[in-house]
C-alpha cells in the first residue's frame, strides 16, 4: 500500500525534461522586442486607466492615488522580474505553466495552466463586454435597449446577463479569425491601437498639468462642506466618508494600502509576454526587455492619468463611471471627452487582444503534453498558429460574453493570475539552487534514479578525462547540512534541502496570510491569540530563509536574474497569498467547481496521456560506457544528447 501511494505520489510530481538546444519551433519566429512591448502595454494598460483611477481616487486614497500605483507597480515587478528570469531561461510557449512543469511538478503545472485557461476567458469576455457597453453609450444605449427589448433573459439567480450581448459575441469571433490569420498580423492590429492609446493618455496628463490646481491636492473641510451647500440642498454632509480628513492623503494610510490592493490588479497581463517564446525573435533578451519595460510605460501611464485627475477635479467630486470625461467638462474642455472615447475603446481593443493572445498558447502548450486532448495542438502549416485552441477558446469567451453577467465571476481571474504568479517565483528560488542546468538536471536526475546512487564512470571512449563525467555517492542527509553546507557549488541534496525547505516556508505563509486577511484588527489591537500564532509563525518562516540562504547557489550563467534571492522571490509569493486572501468565500466556492472540472480531465485523461507518462513507461537500456555526444537511454521517443564534459 505505502508502496502504490509512493508511486502515485511520483507520478504527480513527475517533471519534464526540458532540451532548449537546437530544437526547432513550429512556430513563426516573427515577433520583435517592441511587438513584445506593445503586446505587454496592450494588454496591461486596459480600461483600467479610463475607471479604476478615479473609483480608487474618490473611494479610498484621493490625491495619495499616485502612491497606491507606486506601491501596486512593485509589487507587480516582484513577479515581473520572475517572469523574465523565466522566459530566458526557458524560451518556450506554455509561460507560468511550463515553468512550474520543468521545476514543481506536473500536477502544480496543470493546476496552473488550468487557472490560467479560467483567467484569459473570463478576461476576454469581460473586456469584450466592457467594450460593447462602452460603444453603446456613444450612441445612447440604441443597443441595449434594443436587445432588451427583443431578446431579454429572465432566468433567476446573477449568473446569466439580462440580455444576449451579441456585439460582444461578434467582436471575440472577429478577434479569433485574426488572431488564426498569424501572430504578426496580431503584433501590428496591437501595436496601431496600443500606439493610438498612449497618445490619447499622453494629452490626458498633459491637459491635467496645464488646466490643474494643486489646491485640489490641499483640500481642508471647508471646500468640502462649500461643495455641498451648493450642490446638495438639504445640505447632508458625509465628511468622514466622502471627504475624509482632507489633503493629499485623506483617508490614511490605511486608504493607500486598499487602493494599492486595488490597483495591482491594472498592472495584470503582462505574463502575456511570456506565452511568446517560440514566437519570438530573439526569446531571451525580448522577453526580460518586454516584461519590464511594459510595466514601466503602464507605471507612468497610470501615475501620470491618476495625477492629472486629481489634480483637474476634487477627489469627491469624481465620477466613478466616467470621470475622464466628467473631470474635463469641469475644467471647461467638454469636447475632449470625445478624444477620450476613442483612447477607451482602443485601450479595451489591445486589452481584448492581450487577453485572447497568449489563451490559445497555454492550452496548445497543455495539449501538446498530453495533459488536455491533443486534437487542440494542432499548429496551421501556413500561419504557423495553434488554429483548433485559437477557435475552441474563441468560441469558448464568445458564448460567455454572450450570455453570462461576468461581475461575479471576475475575481476568479484574479486567483488564477495570482496563483500563477506565486508559483513562477517559486520555481525561480528552486532552480536558482539547483545542480547543473535547466536541461541537463532532469538528464542527471533519471541517470541517478537508474543506478539507483551507485557510483558510476560514464566516459568518452577512447578520449579519457577529456570527455568523461563522473556522477558522485549519493550524499547522506544530515542536519548539520542545512546551515553548514559541504561544498560551494549545489549538489542533488542542496537542491532537494531548498526544495524542501520553499515548500515548508510557502505553507507557512498561506496560514500567515490567512491569519492576517481575517484577523488584522485583532492583531492590531494586540490579542494574544492572534499576535501568539503570527510570531511563532514569522520566526519559523525566518528559519527556512536562513537555510535557504545556506545553501549553495547555481553558477550559472543566465541572460537575466532576479536579484536580492531568496528575499524577493518569498515576498512576491507573500503578496500575492494574501492578496489571494482577500477574496470573498463565493468567489472561492466557484473556484472549487472550476478545479473539480479541472481535475476530472486530469485524473482520467490527463496523467495516464501525458507525454512523461509514455516515456517512463518506455523500456529504456542503460550502458555504463558511452560514446560521445551519444545518448544516454536507447529506446525513448525524446532521446537528448549529452555533449561530452556537460555537468
Amino acid at each position: 500500500m505505502a508502496s502504490k501511494l509512493s508511486n502515485f505520489g511520483q507520478t504527480l510530481l513527475r517533471r519534464r525534461a526540458l532540451n532548449c538546444s537546437g530544437e526547432e519551433s513550429q512556430f513563426a519566429r516573427c515577433l520583435s522586442t517592441l511587438d513584445l512591448i506593445a503586446l505587454g502595454v496592450g494588454s496591461t494598460l486596459g480600461a483600467g486607466v479610463y475607471v479604476l483611477a478615479g473609483e480608487v481616487a474618490r473611494e479610498k486614497a484621493g490625491p495619495a492615488i499616485v502612491l497606491c500605483f507606486l506601491i501596486a507597480a512593485l509589487s507587480s515587478m516582484l513577479a515581473g522580474l520572475c517572469y523574465a528570469e523565466f522566459g530566458a531561461r526557458v524560451p518556450k510557449t506554455g509561460s507560468a505553466y511550463l515553468y512550474s512543469y520543468v521545476t514543481v511538478g506536473e500536477i502544480w503545472a496543470f493546476i496552473t495552466g488550468w487557472n490560467l485557461i479560467l483567467s484569459y476567458v473570463i478576461g476576454t469576455a469581460s473586456v469584450a463586454r466592457a467594450w460593447s457597453s462602452t460603444f453603446d453609450n456613444l450612441v445612447e444605449q440604441k443597443i441595449s435597449s434594443f436587445f432588451k427589448a427583443s431578446m431579454t433573459i429572465n432566468v433567476p439567480g446573477e449568473v446569466l446577463a439580462k440580455y444576449p450581448d451579441l456585439f460582444a459575441l461578434v467582436l471575440i469571433l472577429l478577434l479569433t479569425g485574426l488572431l488564426a490569420f498569424g501572430a504578426s498580423e496580431s503584433a501590428l492590429v496591437n501595436k496601431i491601437f496600443t500606439g493610438i492609446n498612449l497618445v490619447v493618455l499622453g494629452f490626458v496628463i498633459i491637459s491635467g498639468f496645464v488646466k490643474g490646481d494643486t489646491h485640489n491636492w490641499n483640500l481642508v473641510e471647508e471646500d468640502y462642506v462649500s461643495f455641498i451647500n451648493k450642490s446638495n440642498s438639504s445640505g447632508t454632509l458625509k465628511v468622514e466618508e466622502e471627504f475624509g480628513e482632507g489633503g493629499f492623503a485623506p483617508f490614511g494610510m490605511a486608504g493607500i494600502l486598499s487602493g494599492a490592493a486595488t490597483c495591482f490588479y491594472a498592472f495584470v497581463g503582462f505574463d502575456c509576454i511570456a506565452t511568446t517564446s517560440e514566437e519570438a525573435k530573439n526569446p531571451m533578451r525580448s522577453i526580460p526587455i518586454g516584461i519590464v519595460a511594459s510595466l514601466l510605460i503602464c507605471f507612468f501611464a497610470y501615475f501620470g492619468v491618476s495625477a492629472a485627475l486629481t489634480l483637474m477635479m476634487p477627489y469627491y467630486q469624481l465620477n466613478t463611471q466616467s470621470p475622464l470625461p466628467e473631470a474635463f467638462t469641469y475644467v471647461g474642455w467638454a469636447p475632449a471627452k470625445y478624444i477620450v472615447a476613442v483612447g477607451s475603446l482602443c485601450a479595451l481593443s489591445t486589452s481584448l487582444l492581450g487577453s485572447m493572445f497568449p489563451m490559445p498558447r497555454v492550452i496548445y502548450a497543455m495539449a501538446e503534453d498530453g495533459l488536455l486532448f491533443r486534437a487542440l495542438s494542432r499548429i496551421n502549416t501556413r500561419t504557423k498558429t495553434p488554429l483548433m485552441a485559437t477557435i475552441a477558446s474563441g468560441i469558448v469567451a464568445a458564448l460567455m460574453a454572450f450570455l453570462f453577467d461576468l461581475a461575479a465571476l471576475v475575481d476568479l481571474m484574479s486567483i488564477g493570475t495570482l496563483l500563477a504568479y506565486s508559483l513562477v517565483a517559486i520555481c525561480v528560488l528552486i532552480l536558482r539552487y539547483q545542480p547543473g542546468t535547466l536541461s541537463s538536471s532532469s538528464q542527471m536526475e533519471k541517470l541517478v534514479e537508474l543506478v539507483e546512487g551507485e557510483k558510476v564512470a560514464v566516459s568518452g571512449g577512447d578520449s579519457g578525462d577529456e570527455y568523461g563525467m563522473e556522477m558522485p555517492l549519493k550524499e547522506t542527509f544530515t542536519f548539520k547540512l542545512l546551515f553548514c553546507p559541504s561544498g560551494k557549488t549545489p549538489t542533488q541534496l542542496s537542491g532537494a534541502i531548498v526544495y524542501a525547505t520553499t515548500a515548508i516556508i510557502s505553507i507557512l505563509i498561506t496560514v500567515l496570510c490567512i491569519i492576517l486577511a481575517n484577523y488584522l484588527s485583532e492583531l492590531l489591537a494586540g490579542h494574544a491569540g492572534v499576535v501568539v500564532p503570527c510570531v511563532i509563525l514569522s520566526l519559523l518562516c525566518a528559519v527556512c530563509v536562513v537555510i535557504i540562504c545556506r545553501q549553495p547557489e547555481s553558477k550559472e550563467a543566465l541572460n537575466f536574474k532576479v536579484p536580492l534571492l531568496p528575499w524577493l522571490p518569498l515576498f512576491s509569493v507573500f503578496v500575492n497569498i494574501y492578496l489571494m486572501m482577500q477574496l470573498d468565500l463565493g468567489t472561492w466556492c466557484r473556484f472549487t467547481v472550476w478545479m473539480i472540472i479541472g481535475f476530472a480531465i486530469y485524473f482520467f485523461y490527463g496523467i495516464k496521456n501525458s507525454s512523461e507518462a509514455a516515456n517512463r513507461s518506455s523500456p529504456r537500456k542503460y550502458e555504463p560506457t558511452l560514446q560521445a555526444k551519444s545518448p544516454i537511454y536507447k529506446g525513448a521517443p525524446d532521446e537528448s544528447d549529452v555533449e561530452a564534459g556537460s555537468p
